[in-house]
């Protein structure tokens, strides 16, 4: 065993370090050493400043060390930070009623917990034993988590290697309008005839217990694709049909992002069971599952378990209520609406500078840019995302980029809702840039 030091250890030590004592567990990490962050940024060892349009992974709403954050956690972590999981505190309680009033009837009654892997497995959890039924449906570009349900229903990535996931998960096709599979007479997508051909599927496949459909109100890991305005309706009376549950996971979407508190408003749809994390948080591990009072009934009566080692923990539901209280402030929903519009006009300018920008889509300050190397044929390049990304970092704006087959390169953007337009005109400059210096390296 060594002692540590106060001394910082090389950089060379440091990667040194991270090869040899690191498990890698996804994408090659960034070769950067990360010092600090504060605000829309983030800090290396080697002085280099770092503009974060991902929000760190797409949680930090607030910024980076937000002033009423920092405060909130040493006030809360001197006073009370955990506790057994059957006891209950003040943060705790508040944040269950403070969620319930963001949202319409019957959403009432939340389980609070740490990630969004894990909130989706206790919703599906609770939607197999309500309904007393096991197989779920959802998105073909899913990403619900790493863990067994949330990964069983996750179709984006993960999913070879590991032997079977949990008996009874069907995916259906997403409706994405700019490479759509379904088309109308004039070439559009026919979502209509797409929902029903899957459903088709389904019930094809189904032994008869159908519990639940567990979606995401736009795709972020499937490439930030929005189903259309209806189309969620239309789900839902395929769910009621067939005495299904539907969940929301809008672990992304949630608290403000697109411009409204949750992205179902858009289509006045009020899910059975919604989840929440990343943006609950803002960055702090903070999780919930938000029902109603009539399907926590049944749950618990029929003997619902989902004991954690940190569910109802008072050190991030007091963090919890202070995003709450800065989102309301602030207006951030109405922030959002206005700098998702300049980002998208920024985007749409670029757009008309580079003919590999394919698409642009998303809604509020949650943005994707679809990469190819022919807009006619929509015909993509996994090495045309990749330059980009990397040149970007080298100019010094963070971005994040799905590569999915059959699907190019999506560069996906979550600024934070306290981002300035000066700080999103930035990027758009860098971004702008360095797609023109990757187009001409192809």
């Amino acid at each position: 065993m060594t002692a540590s030091t106060t001394a910082l250890p090389s950089t060379e030590t440091f990667w040194a370090d991270t090869e040899r004592h690191l498990v890698r567990y996804g994408a090659e990490f960034t070769h950067e050493i990360i010092e600090r962050a504060a605000g829309s940024f983030v800090f290396t060892s080697d002085g280099r400043k770092i503009l974060d349009f991902t929000s760190g992974q797409m949680s930090a709403i607030l910024g980076h060390s937000h002033p009423e954050i920092v405060a909130t956690v040493q006030r809360q972590v001197a006073s009370l930070d955990h506790l057994f999981s059957g006891m209950l505190s003040r943060p705790v309680v508040d944040l269950a009623r403070r969620l319930a009033d963001t949202l319409p009837a019957p959403l009432e009654k939340a389980l609070l917990l740490t990630t969004g892997a894990e909130s989706n497995e206790a919703a599906i959890r609770m939607a197999k034993l309500v309904t007393g039924k096991h197989e779920i449906v959802s998105f073909a570009r899913s990403w619900h988590g790493m863990t067994q349900a949330a990964a069983s229903a996750t179709y984006s990535a993960g999913r070879k290697g590991y032997g079977p996931g949990a008996p009874g998960n069907f995916a259906i096709p997403v409706p994405n309008a700019y490479r759509p599979d379904f088309t109308t007479d004039d070439g559009s997508l026919d979502w209509r005839r797409q929902l029903d051909f899957a459903f088709d599927l389904i019930d094809a496949q189904s032994t008869g217990s159908l519990a639940a459909c567990l979606v995401e109100p736009i795709l972020s890991s499937g490439g930030i694709i929005e189903p259309p305005p209806g189309y969620f309706a239309a789900l839902r009376a395929k769910c009621r049909e067939r005495g299904m549950l539907l969940i929301l996971d809008e672990a992304q979407t949630g608290l403000c992002r697109t411009g409204t508190w949750y992205a179902f408003e858009r289509d006045g749809v009020v899910p059975d069971i919604l989840t929440l994390s990343k943006t609950l948080g803002a960055g702090l591990p903070l999780a919930a599952v938000v029902t109603s009072a009539e399907i926590e009934q049944e749950a618990y009566e029929r003997g619902f378990l989902f004991f954690t080692t940190h569910v109802a923990d008072p050190l991030v539901a007091a963090v919890g209520n202070t995003v709450l209280d800065v989102l309301i402030a602030d207006k951030l929903d109405e922030r959002a609406q206005s700098l998702g519009a300049f980002l998208h006009q920024g985007l749409t300018d670029i757009a008309a500078r580079h003919p590999v920008v394919g698409d642009i889509r998303g809604r509020g300050l949650l943005a994707g840019v679809e990469l190819v190397v022919d807009r006619e044929t929509k015909q993509h390049s996994s090495e045309l995302g990749a330059l980009v990304t990397r040149r970007c970092l080298e100019l010094g704006l963070h971005m994040n980029i799905v590569q999915l087959a059959n699907m190019g390169g999506v560069l996906r953007m979550a600024p934070p809702l306290t981002a300035t337009e000066e700080e999103l005109s930035l990027g758009l400059s860098m971004l702008d840039q360095a797609i023109g210096d990757a187009g001409a390296a192809l």
